[in-house]
């Protein structure tokens, strides 16, 4: 069984937010905003340049998901205040930086990687949207 990615982090959030911020930038995000649920980082949007003109993104961090993957799994340091927090940004960031590789490599285009996490109406992601229908496309198969 994989090991849980950064489960030991003590690299604070603000210090992993930034560093994706600066990574987004230097592959073309023109704004960036950090979104906070009671206090707590819990998405960052950006608007980044593609072949397709600006598109709005959003990164989520489902920090009760890790949360609770952390306690169930009984990983050291899952009691510690804000711990799932550390290691929701930190896989993102690591995400991110993988993505941005592709991107680099040719592999695959801005859109592609980050397209379910494309905002379609300002506050929903395309795979919120999509989840909502089923994940249907189009007349729903028929």
């Amino acid at each position: 069984m994989a090991s849980f990615l950064n489960y030991t982090t003590s690299v604070p959030v603000d210090r992993t937010l930034l560093q994706i911020q600066k990574m987004l930038v230097s592959h073309g995000a023109q704004s960036i905003i950090i979104n906070y649920e009671d206090l707590v980082p819990a998405s960052m949007s950006f608007m980044i340049d593609t072949e397709n003109g600006r598109m709005p993104f959003q990164l989520p961090a489902n920090i009760s998901a890790v949360a609770r993957i952390m306690e169930e799994k009984h990983l050291p340091g899952y009691k510690k205040p804000g711990q799932p927090a550390r290691v929701a940004w930190r896989v993102i960031k690591d995400w991110v930086e993988a993505q941005l590789a592709i991107i680099e490599a040719g592999m695959a285009p801005v859109e592609q990687v980050f397209l379910p996490y494309l905002l379609t109406d300002g506050k929903r992601t395309l795979f919120e949207v999509m989840s909502e229908k089923g994940f249907l496309i189009g007349d729903g198969g028929k």
